[in-house]
């Protein structure tokens, strides 16, 4: 293989008023012709600033420095791409290196069809009439597998209109015009995974000797997850083609990667190949987050984080040393303590008794009248004692937030009851049902939408209170406010700040004292660690467990992550297409399911074992 790629001493910085802030610091590595490297690392640790710089795409204020970034390929001779001017780089920039962005929904224009951004796209780097830009794209669909080939299209409509299999020449109109309609869909009409699809197509149309993804599959499921990494590993075997993967989840590099870089505060401190940095980590901060994920194998009382492993001292010169910790492992609970926990657990009367819960939304139909309704809850029945973590698993759009959501009465169902402490939330109102829901709280999924922005996270979590009666006075609510901050791991002086101010994972903490201010018994936490890096979903997780005990709490934890949903949970249930499909202890839905589908989800989980040395 020839090498493609030489980047040596990069070094980022963001120049503002009051500082020089170094986001990226003697960056080194090089890539080959059809290897892919995989940079990892939490939220800030400088890889998403390192692939931007290879793309000439450092926002301001940020400017590169220091260092080089070699290019060369087959058709190009080597040079550094530093040197060239804005016009000399947009003949690279997504000709020879392309990049697949994190968040598919926001790196597509929504007011213009799909097709339209591919075939731009193709035009921008190709000198071809848009007829054939338009015949390329439909081939890159193809390519991706978000359109099945023209065989598989007219093995379909044969299937649907038979008499269209003796007529070739209207076989063929019909094959076109399906092929045509999925350039015309606009982004809001396909799914996550079918997104990406269409920003992988659009960074290989021009070929692309490097193609750097950033966090391509952070957003989604675990099933569209596996098919996102299978297609780029084939993408890359099939066209030779280089890759940067960059990520904070090292399950997913070890599916996908031959070598690997970490990164921490903008440095790389351990690079090497992925077999031997997973079996013999050196640096502390890559055992942390080898240590952070659930192990499906092993049930632990609580799980290891960074500062497990890592502590930070500051010299007399003022450096950062980082102190090497060696932790013990964690106690694990056993099948048999696991066993007396659910069967005590099961012997209470039942805090929550859904029984079959329908839930719909209408589709308007002729003249703006309801057609139908389209059912994301079908008849689901299920209980939940008091103090259980019941796990709530499936693919998106399967119904499980709809659930949940219905819980607390945000959606009103169609049929069926949801009996809460003996009270039905589905029939009452009004004050009752105020009065109810400060004993049901939820957690939603984004922490960086859960709050308002104008609002100081002080406000934040006082509001219910304010909303319930609760406290005797502002000074009352702003002491139980601080109380809260200080018991979910925050400094109860950051009272007064706004969201903005702080991380994702502390946002999330916010989010949990304001739900734990009216003291409920019930929370629902839908999706609350999945915008995490693996770091912090490890603290988060710890802090709910850590509170359920404290305080008695009942949970329904909502993920599409089976490994958290194992560790949290005491009985899992499996929702596909708005049914239960199957519901046992997490062990056993781990060990032995009885439903393929159950079966699918858990072959699509990143386990390390994937390895592309191995296909």
């Amino acid at each position: 293989m020839s090498e493609i790629l030489d980047v040596r001493n990069l070094q980022v910085d963001f120049i503002t008023e009051e500082k020089v802030i170094t986001a990226a610091q003697n960056v080194s590595f090089k890539l080959e012709q059809g290897q892919t490297l995989g940079i990892v690392g939490e939220s800030g640790s400088g890889k998403s600033v390192t692939s931007l710089a290879l793309m000439g795409l450092v926002p301001s204020p940020g400017i590169i420095s220091k260092g080089e970034i070699w290019f060369g390929d087959k058709q190009s001779p080597k040079v550094d791409l530093l040197k060239l001017s804005q016009k000399q780089m947009l003949q690279y920039r997504g000709g020879k290196i392309a990049m697949v962005f994190q968040e598919p929904m926001s790196a597509l224009n929504p007011v213009y069809t799909c097709g339209f951004q591919l075939v731009e796209a193709i035009l921008r780097h190709q000198k071809v009439s848009s007829k054939e830009a338009q015949r390329i794209a439909l081939g890159l669909l193809q390519e991706v597998k978000l359109l099945p080939t023209d065989e598989d299209l007219e093995s379909q409509i044969i299937s649907t209109k038979a008499a269209l299999g003796q007529d070739k020449r209207k076989l063929a109109q019909e094959v076109a015009e399906q092929k045509r309609a999925m350039l015309d869909r606009y982004p809001h009409q396909l799914s996550g995974g079918q997104l990406q699809r269409v920003t992988i197509a659009m960074a290989i149309s021009c070929n692309p000797a490097i193609l750097i993804a950033d966090e391509p599959t952070t957003a989604l499921d675990v099933t569209v997850q596996a098919t996102i990494l299978d297609l780029l590993r084939e993408l890359s075997l099939s066209r030779q083609m280089a890759m940067i993967f960059i990520t904070h989840d090292l399950g997913l590099v070890a599916e996908i990667a031959d070598s690997i870089a970490v990164m921490y505060q903008g440095q790389i401190v351990e690079s090497g190949l992925v077999e031997s940095v997973f079996t013999h980590p050196q640096h502390p901060y890559t055992k942390g987050l080898l240590a952070c994920r659930p192990d499906l194998e092993v049930r632990s009382q609580y799980l290891l984080t960074v500062a497990d492993f890592m502590g930070m001292t500051r010299a007399a010169n003022g450096n950062v040393e980082i102190e090497q910790k060696s932790p013990p492992s964690p106690p694990e609970v056993t099948k048999e303590a696991l066993q007396q926990r659910l069967a005590h657990l099961m012997k209470q009367k039942p805090l929550l008794d859904v029984s079959n819960l329908q839930v719909g939304f209408p589709q308007a139909g002729a003249f703006g009248q309801t057609k139908r309704y389209f059912m994301a809850v079908k008849g689901v029945s299920f209980q939940v004692y008091p103090g259980e973590t019941l796990g709530l698993v499936g693919e998106s759009g399967c119904g499980k937030t709809t659930l949940g959501r219905t819980l607390v009465r945000l959606i009103t169902p169609i049929s069926g009851s949801v009996m809460f402490d003996g009270q039905d939330v589905a029939t009452i109102g009004g004050h009752t049902l105020q009065k109810l829901r400060q004993e049901m709280q939820i957690i939603f999924q984004n922490p960086f939408s859960s709050l308002d922005p104008r609002l100081k996270v002080g406000d934040a979590i006082i509001e219910p209170l304010v909303i319930h009666g609760r406290g005797s006075s502002d000074r009352n609510r702003r002491k139980i406010a601080g109380e809260l901050l200080e018991r979910v791991g925050l400094d109860p002086t950051l009272i007064n700040r706004y969201p903005h101010e702080f991380s994702g994972g502390q946002r999330q903490r916010i989010c949990i004292a304001r739900a734990l201010a009216l003291r409920p018994k019930f929370i629902i936490c839908d999706e609350s660690v999945s915008s995490l890096d693996v770091s912090v979903q490890a603290q988060v997780l710890n802090l709910l467990k850590e509170l359920q005990q404290e305080f008695n709490l009942t949970y329904i934890f909502i993920s599409h992550d089976l490994n958290v949903v194992k560790f949290m949970s005491d009985r899992i249930l499996v929702m596909n297409q708005g049914q239960i499909v199957e519901q046992s202890d997490a062990e056993s839905i781990y060990r032995s399911p009885q439903q393929e589908y159950t079966r699918r989800l858990i072959a699509a989980i990143p386990t390390g074992k994937k390895m592309r040395k191995s296909d």
